[in-house]
């Protein structure tokens, strides 16, 4: 077999020169792969309220070197092409041929010394640590999440959740709601499958919400049309946490709550483009779209057409 697992612990940094980042007073993981790789990645322009940074799909080339340990976790999945790659770590070394469908998952603290072949297409999530244990907290671990170094490890689903993440990654705004829906539902994959301590107590509900508390919360969004919403107002509104918010409301509408406040946006937007005075990118704005080719893309996905198409037909 080709894929090699090792248990998560603390690895300190082997070499003495290794550069620290005393500016930001922590290790960036995102600039130790530009480091190793010797080049600039597609990261998104912005970072995730929890420190977790995104890149979007793109393609490199071999590598060869030292990554020191940084106090993000990263994973990556790898979507085309194959690249023969190998980690040295602690008289270890790790071997895997990076296929479509695998995932590298390098724990926050993890050291060693890299070497690739050939080309592969990727997407990498810097995923903090914060985000990692309070997704576990929700999810009821008896103690702290320990993640499992991986090299190679097919995983399709968490392969495809960091493919959704990066096409988000490379926009200049990206819907918060569904980052966070994404970033939860990956958080979740990475504590049951690899995790050291793998034992959540809680499991998703089986009932959907009441009648009250789904006219709660689509009322809430309908009010907040114009701004981000996040999942954490929206569960705590009835006091439940996000991962059983998501189940509950899709099990009461059908819909993840991302898809929902988005048809909601739409339909706002269709009812104001019959007003010809009011400017498309001035609609846009109100119902929540900061830029115009965002709010374009959306109404597309949802009518199947451009709000200035729509509005010379209405």
């Amino acid at each position: 077999m080709d894929v090699f697992t090792f248990a998560s612990r603390t690895v300190r940094p082997a070499r003495p020169d290794a550069i620290d980042e005393p500016h930001l007073g922590r290790r960036s993981a995102a600039l130790e792969v530009a480091r190793l790789l010797g080049r600039p990645q597609p990261v998104a322009p912005w970072t995730l309220s929890c420190g977790t940074r995104l890149t979007a799909v793109w393609t490199h080339g071999g590598f060869k070197g030292y990554a020191a340990g940084a106090d993000d976790h990263s994973i990556v999945a790898h979507h085309r092409h194959a690249q023969q790659c190998s980690w040295a770590a602690e008289n270890r070394r790790l071997t895997a041929t990076l296929r479509p469908g695998t995932l590298t998952l390098v724990p926050a603290t993890h050291d060693g010394y890299w070497t690739a072949a050939g080309w592969s297409e990727v997407s990498h999530v810097y995923l903090s640590d914060k985000r990692l244990q309070s997704c576990a907290q929700q999810l009821g671990t008896a103690r702290p999440v320990r993640l499992v170094a991986r090299l190679g490890q097919e995983d399709s689903a968490v392969a495809r959740v960091l493919e959704l993440l990066g096409q988000e990654a490379s926009r200049q705004s990206a819907p918060t709601l569904f980052l966070e829906e994404a970033l939860d539902l990956l958080c979740l994959q990475l504590i049951r499958r690899h995790s050291a301590f793998p034992d959540t107590r809680s499991s998703p509900p089986r009932r959907g919400l009441t009648g009250r508390q789904v006219r709660l919360v689509t009322g809430y969004i309908r009010e907040n049309l114009d701004r981000e919403i996040t999942l954490e107002e929206l569960a705590r509104l009835i006091h439940l946490s996000r991962f059983h918010f998501c189940a509950a409301f899709r099990l009461a509408t059908g819909k993840r709550p991302h898809e929902w406040l988005t048809i909601q946006r739409i339909e706002r937007a269709r009812a104001l483009l019959q007003d010809s005075a009011l400017p498309i990118i001035d609609i846009g704005l109100s119902v929540g779209y900061r830029t115009p080719s965002a709010f374009a893309a959306a109404f597309r996905r949802i009518v199947g057409d451009t709000p200035s198409n729509y509005r010379r037909q209405v």
